[in-house]
């Protein structure tokens, strides 16, 4: 049994405020001197950008889609490892999960799974005793989800606080007045990163000072440590030992924020030291690069930068062409495209890119179209995708997926580059493949 002082911080819907509040417990309770560890519930990657901010170590992920419902209580002591307390940020409201699913991968099916007390955060700018009615029922909904306290978010006054709170039997942990200083704003796919918002640091210590003045950090302290301890090992990558150490080098900058921490842990743990560099703004990749990866995030609001960066753009396109094994998921897929909205990209593949007024997210089951540098033909490994761009052609001669019946994606013995972002500690073959590709193996 491993013990860990945890919470989750949940929510009736999306839009309530629970991203400001768990942000801020994060970093008001780092500021009291504990040392916390920041977690989201579901494929996210934009929160944990904020997340890792606030407690100044890395922002996990905690999704049984992604990596099943077994390995979600051990990637959380992994994550939480030395911490004093664990915040977990829910997503959408507390028992809306995937399409479906009947709630699976839910945040409700998370803290089941890792049986954490849940602190709901409700807007209640828009009612009063009519809260009571909604706490109640997130309370009771199922009996295996402990609704342990609720804070309070956008209140207009200490009356119209105290009218809400008299109809709660919950402890309130918290009121939160209305305050539009402390919102994130938003973008064509959710929050705008950490990375992009120069002043996030300002906003996270504005936070803090936010919560740490309207809510009670020692009750909720007293909550997290309320909760029993996990019967689970703390996942670690199994670790191989190749004859030398290769480098891979990993995109990074304000273009490309998005990856899960396990993936570098998994790609150390098999011989590889991984580089990041910024093709925004590097000249060249890393020297001694052995293999590539091209993770999520926003090269559409990069383009004309990532443009400008002729040099690496020429040497991407000859490096991968000539084998370097690469990995592109998402922005990594456009990156290598011939252009984006128009703007000249790597080249690498003969397809382009555009954004689009249609939204894409999906929680697939994807299977492997051929052999490839990840994949082996007929292997089912789960994903997700998001995004607001297409690729014409979306597939190539061999293609990277088969998902919902359709092949996409570019792949060969070298190369996989498709829209699909998977979790390696998930599927840790993919990990391996990618390792023994830049081991030469």
């Amino acid at each position: 049994m491993t013990p860990l002082p945890r919470i989750v911080v949940a929510a009736p819907a999306t839009g309530q405020g629970k991203t400001t509040v768990a942000t801020g417990l994060m970093a008001a309770l780092a500021a009291a001197g504990q040392a916390v560890s920041g977690h989201k519930v579901g494929p996210d990657y934009i929160d944990p950008g904020y997340h890792a901010l606030a407690c100044g170590r890395p922002g996990r992920n905690l999704d049984p889609h992604l990596v099943g419902e077994s390995l979600v209580a051990p990637l959380l002591l992994h994550g939480a490892r030395d911490a004093d307390v664990a915040v977990v940020e829910g997503v959408m409201g507390l028992y809306d999960g995937r399409i479906g699913g009947s709630g699976f991968s839910s945040t409700a099916h998370v803290a089941a799974l890792t049986r954490t007390p849940v602190v709901l955060v409700v807007d209640i700018s828009r009612s009063t005793r009519s809260i009571g009615a909604v706490v109640h029922g997130m309370t009771t909904w199922d009996p295996t989800v402990s609704v342990a306290g609720v804070i309070l978010n956008q209140a207009g006054s200490p009356r119209h606080a105290e009218e809400v709170r008299s109809s709660i039997s919950l402890p309130v942990l918290g009121v939160i007045p209305r305050d539009a200083s402390i919102t994130t704003p938003s973008r064509h796919l959710g929050l705008v990163t950490a990375a992009e918002r120069g002043e996030s640091a300002a906003v996270v210590e504005r936070l803090a000072t936010v919560v740490a003045e309207h809510v009670d950090l020692d009750a909720v302290l007293a909550l997290a440590r309320s909760a029993p301890a996990l019967d689970a090992t703390p996942w670690s990558p199994s670790v191989t030992s190749p004859v030398a150490r290769k480098r891979v080098a990993v995109a990074s900058g304000r273009a490309f924020t998005f990856q899960y921490a396990e993936t570098a842990e998994l790609l150390a743990a098999h011989g590889c030291d991984v580089v990041p560099f910024d093709p925004a703004l590097d000249p060249a990749l890393p020297s001694g690069t052995a293999g590539l990866y091209l993770g999520g995030g926003f090269p559409e609001v990069h383009a004309a930068d990532l443009a400008a960066n002729t040099p690496l753009l020429a040497e991407i396109r000859d490096a991968v062409r000539d084998g370097l094994p690469t990995v592109a998921e998402c922005a990594g897929l456009l990156y290598l495209c011939r252009s984006l909205d128009g703007v000249p990209m790597a080249g690498v593949l003969d397809a382009d890119a555009a954004m689009t007024p249609r939204l894409t997210l999906r929680y697939p089951t994807a299977t492997g179209a051929a052999d490839t540098l990840l994949t082996r033909v007929g292997e089912e490994v789960t994903g997700h995708e998001f995004h607001r761009t297409t690729v014409t052609p979306g597939v190539g001669t061999t293609p990277a997926w088969t998902v919902e019946g359709t092949t996409v994606g570019f792949a060969s013995a070298s190369l996989h580059a498709s829209y699909l972002h998977t979790h390696w500690a998930g599927h840790p073959q993919l990990a391996e493949r990618f390792a023994a590709a830049v081991h030469g193996g």
